[in-house]
């Protein structure tokens, strides 16, 4: 893997070079909101409910408010604990809520607007590195008009961690080892997945080591990747009483845990066989296009560091045992799945390529809007 050279000391020509794809992010983003208005208004919903304060949501402006300890024991004897949500975005809502006096729900929006915009930032800097600015563009809108785009602008974590993620891997992909080991400590306090940011920057110092590139700053990066999901998973071991493994005993009480994807293809084998048999084809569509835009990474040898982290966050996203309609939101963070269509789009002409994109963003806004005020959660 290449290490590409030093970006310019300031920011200003990086910002300006990316301006046009944080505008596409941007009119993708405003055009989902503006759906998801006329939507909720016909439908008699409050998208500023729908956006912070319903599900996962609700569960992180709880902690902000009150910290950690609140469970919910089901019918069933299963525990749902609130240790199972990473501190990063409600420690962000605790921050933002206090000198604003908004609600920790509200709050969460204006973090998830500014990490959604550092997203799209670091998608476009990774994708203008390897494949030049024009599929840097098209690579964000296409990220921004995915079907469960409207994500990107709930009070959830996805776009936290994606901002964290892709600005770590162009640490590692630049060789700026202490960045890349900072930014993926961040993303291991925002998700679980935050795992795969750290394995990618492993990897990309194992690939340099192999190089002859060794010093101080990639040997702290190394070491400074996996402290925050290390951190958090030895807290809760010590404060459940579990160990090493007391957060994968709170996933298992939320149904969660890796099984290699057998859960879910008997989920998508009931759907075969029941009246849902429509919604099996898809969801066996939806498997198949994801795997075929991995191969798709592979083929064109992306560098090591986005198959790996990709490769992860996809794996960990189809093969865990629960809450099979949220993996379409968990595969959110998969960013270099995108990377071959914009390069595709770069090649078409101008106007062709917009209004595939616009196309895209309609039918995002469309179905972020009917998902949102149908039966949820995301």
């Amino acid at each position: 893997m290449p290490v590409f050279d030093a970006p310019p000391k300031d920011p200003g020509p990086a910002l300006r070079r990316a301006a046009p794809a944080l505008a596409a992010f941007a009119g993708v983003r405003l055009l989902a909101l503006a759906v998801l208005a006329v939507w909720s208004a016909a439908a008699g919903t409050s998208p500023h409910t729908l956006l912070s304060a319903r599900w996962d949501s609700l569960w992180y402006a709880r902690i902000a408010a009150e910290g950690y300890g609140y469970e919910v024991v089901l019918p069933s004897g299963a525990v749902h604990s609130n240790l199972a949500f990473f501190p990063l975005l409600p420690w962000l809502e605790r921050l933002v809520a206090a000198p604003t006096g908004l609600s920790y729900g509200s709050a969460g929006l204006v973090v998830s607007a500014v990490a959604g915009a550092a997203a799209a930032w670091g998608i476009f800097a990774v994708t203008d590195l390897l494949h030049g600015r024009r599929a840097g563009v098209f690579a964000v809108a296409l990220w921004a008009a995915l079907p469960v785009g409207i994500v990107q602008s709930m009070a959830y974590s996805e776009s936290l961690f994606t901002a964290l993620a892709a600005w770590a891997l162009y640490g590692a992909l630049r060789g700026r080892w202490i960045t890349a080991g900072l930014l993926a400590a961040g993303a291991g306090l925002t998700r679980p997945v935050g795992a795969a940011v750290v394995a990618a920057v492993w990897v990309a110092a194992a690939l340099a080591w192999r190089r002859g590139e060794r010093s101080l700053r990639m040997a702290a990066g190394v070491v400074l990747a996996p402290l925050g999901a290390g951190a958090y998973a030895l807290w809760v071991g010590a404060r459940t009483g579990g160990g090493l493994t007391g957060y994968l005993d709170v996933q298992a009480g939320w149904g969660n845990g890796f099984d290699g994807g057998w859960a879910f293809a008997r989920f998508i084998g009931a759907r075969l066989a029941s009246p849902a048999f429509p919604a099996g084809v898809g969801l066996i569509a939806g498997v198949l296009l994801v795997l075929w835009l991995y191969a798709l990474c592979v083929r064109r040898r992306l560098p090591a560091v986005l198959l790996v982290y990709c490769g992860i966050v996809v794996a960990l996203a189809l093969c865990a045992s629960g809450y099979f309609g949220s993996k379409p939101r968990l595969l959110l963070p998969a960013f270099p799945l995108v990377l071959p269509p914009a390069v595709a789009l770069a090649r078409w002409r101008g106007g062709r390529a917009a209004a595939a994109v616009a196309a895209l963003a309609l039918v995002s806004a469309v179905y972020g809007a009917f998902w949102l005020n149908g039966s949820g959660p995301p």
